[in-house]
């Protein structure tokens, strides 16, 4: 990006935030031909004045802007941004244990120092802390890919079933924030190297991270089928063991696949995995987070509620919210599922009209997680929806996280 004119950048940044050069142009209180001959270098961009109000109107660092590498503050909450996105597409198209093959394996980290950052990459992603994980991701995806690469015998499995883990993680969190075409190539990864961990249930779980890209990406129904197939050949009983680990995988696999269907508005499909999964988290007994699934009864109506979303129906969202979920289990959970289920909320309350109790489940999440919500482009269509339909001025807390998500009426 760098090497790009800076009329270039102005181009590429006002694409990547979906305007048009009329409305850019409006914000900007300029006309529509200022800003084509700006974009194709026909005009000069030379007043840092007009600079940073470009900046500004774009959400983004105006040194970044400029070609150059914004400077972090680190009181600031830094959502992930183009140059991240493509350290990380750089990390994902290595390809170190082809090139170990026909040379040595680049030097890798020990493995136990990287079971200790993958277990702290799952926390941080499991508390919401996405702009964290984003700068870090490119390095953990160098070493795990590294320790793959170059690991044999006994250590070769465990080295594998890390670098699954780390490319679960960067699907996760890649798709969180509107990144699914890379998503879906993380979790593809994923289940290529669990296959090799000789891990069933990681597969599994990797699975439902290739689902979720592809539901991101429109294509509901494979989802829904993908999961339904590896969920029955996963299923606990006959000839598979009962343990609680494949009970979570199996019950997150279901729900998945409830997701997938809510998508596509089957809502027979739907009852029928959410009761399913709700019988396996029976099992249970309560929430779990095996194979960092949080995988039990409570995040099964959390699944509930958010299928209701998506086939529509706010008023059940809110109903299953009200009356299914004990507020103890509720608050047990880590933060990013609480957080989600409240923007999940916020959508089923602004479907039926209630925006201001819309708006509290959004002051809500970004209380317990901000990222969730001042990061994720869900999260920002929902604030958009609620100050579109306020009548007046909206209250000061709303209208100041807006501010912050850089959501304007």
């Amino acid at each position: 990006m760098d090497e790009l004119p800076i009329g270039r950048r102005v181009a590429y940044w006002r694409g990547r935030r979906k305007m048009s050069q009329q409305v850019f142009a409006d914000r900007l209180g300029k006309s529509k031909s200022w800003v084509d001959k700006i974009e194709r270098g026909v005009r000069r961009l030379d007043k840092f004045s007009v600079l940073y109000e470009i900046a500004d109107i774009l959400q983004m660092d105006v040194q970044l802007l400029l070609g150059k590498d914004p400077e972090r503050r680190t009181d600031a909450l830094n959502c992930i941004e183009q140059f991240e996105v493509e350290e990380i597409r750089a990390a994902l198209e290595r390809y170190d244990s082809v090139s170990a093959y026909f040379d040595a394996a680049p030097c890798p980290p020990p493995l136990a120092d990287m079971s200790k950052a993958v277990t702290h990459a799952w926390l941080t992603y499991q508390y919401g802390r996405y702009g964290m994980l984003t700068r870090a991701l490119p390095k953990l995806l160098r070493d795990a890919q590294a320790a793959d690469a170059a690991y044999g015998g006994d250590q070769a499995q465990r080295a594998a079933h890390l670098l699954a883990q780390v490319y679960q993680i960067s699907s996760s969190v890649l798709r969180k924030l509107g990144e699914s075409e890379l998503a879906w190539l993380a979790a593809d990864r994923s289940i290529a190297v669990a296959q090799r961990a000789d891990d069933q249930l990681l597969a599994g779980i990797a699975t439902t991270r290739v689902c979720n890209a592809l539901a991101a990406m429109g294509r509901a129904r494979p989802a829904l089928e993908l999961n339904v197939t590896i969920a029955n050949r996963l299923a606990p009983g006959g000839r598979n063991d009962t343990s609680p680990e494949r009970v979570s995988v199996y019950g997150m696999l279901l729900l998945q696949g409830a997701m997938a269907a809510a998508r596509i508005g089957d809502t027979a499909t739907v009852e029928d995995l959410l009761d399913g999964a709700h019988e396996a988290a029976k099992e249970l007994g309560g929430d779990q987070n095996h194979y960092w699934t949080s995988f039990g009864p409570t995040n099964v109506e959390l699944h509930r509620a958010a299928a209701a979303v998506e086939l529509g129906d706010g008023g059940r969202a809110v109903e299953v919210h009200l009356l299914k979920i004990r507020d103890a289990a509720f608050d047990a959970l880590l933060p990013e599922r609480r957080a989600h289920h409240l923007l999940d909320l916020a959508r089923g309350y602004a479907l039926i009209g209630d925006v201001a109790n819309a708006g509290e489940m959004l002051l809500r999440g970004d209380r317990l997680a901000p990222s969730e919500i001042r990061c994720r482009p869900i999260a920002h269509m929902v604030m958009s929806d609620v100050l579109r339909r306020t009548r007046g001025a909206p209250p000061s807390l709303i209208a100041e996280l807006a501010e912050h998500m850089g959501v304007g009426v």
